[in-house]
């Protein structure tokens, strides 16, 4: 059962995600909070495989919340999808950056979201192809400060190819096939780059694609 928790200021759309989420038999809703303090008190005490974070709320905004959660050992397994009304490049850098493993529009189909909560459930990031492609045009434009250039020294070079793939927006089906490799494989080689790397999840490698200069828009196509 994948526990999840809702954190937005409204109660009518905290209502509305929990009556969708818990009419799946395999999501269940473990707790809500009304702004970012509540969440991080919420998490910390429920600590839930998925948190809804609004970006928007009072006290604490989504994004501060979120970093608060993800910085407490404690809460390691706790992973974050950020919810928002606005589709914009600089809230989903901002979310990815902070560390979350997906992002939503609000007004997402039911169906989209529940998957989305099992998509990042498993340790999947929940990003479309063309939403990271974007991402990657959008950094590319970009000045770099010498502290985000990121080093891959520890990286086999397959490893470097299967994480500027991940970067590219392809799953680990779409990588097995361009590298020729069963899934499985590829899967391992994209966990192998987590673990050197150190980071969370999926989310984070596409992050470290682009802030390392890995990837560049449209070298994918």
């Amino acid at each position: 059962m994948i526990r999840v928790a809702l954190a937005d200021d409204q109660a009518l759309v905290r209502a509305g995600f929990r009556a969708l989420l818990d009419s799946a038999p395999d999501i269940t809703v473990v707790g809500e909070a009304g702004d970012g303090q509540e969440a991080v008190r919420l998490a910390a005490a429920e600590r839930p495989d998925v948190v809804l974070m609004d970006i928007r709320m009072p006290v604490l905004d989504g994004l501060a919340a979120t970093k608060r959660i993800l910085a407490d050992p404690g809460l390691d397994g706790v992973r974050i999808i950020i919810l928002t009304t606005f589709d914009l490049d600089e809230y989903i850098f901002d979310a990815l950056s902070t560390g979350a493993s997906g992002f939503l529009v609000k007004d997402t189909e039911p169906e989209d979201l529940l998957q989305g909560v099992r998509v990042v459930a498993r340790g999947d990031a929940l990003l479309s192809p063309n939403v990271t492609r974007r991402l990657i045009a959008d950094y590319a434009r970009r000045p770099r400060r010498p502290e985000q250039v990121v080093r891959l020294d520890g990286l086999t070079e397959r490893e470097r190819e299967v994480l500027a793939l991940v970067g590219a927006g392809l799953s680990n089906a779409e990588i097995a096939e361009r590298l020729v490799v069963s899934p499985a494989t590829a899967k391992t080689h994209v966990s192998r780059a987590m673990v050197k790397l150190r980071v969370r999840d999926r989310a984070q490698l596409v992050v470290i694609a682009y802030e390392s200069g890995l990837v560049t828009p449209g070298w994918a196509d």
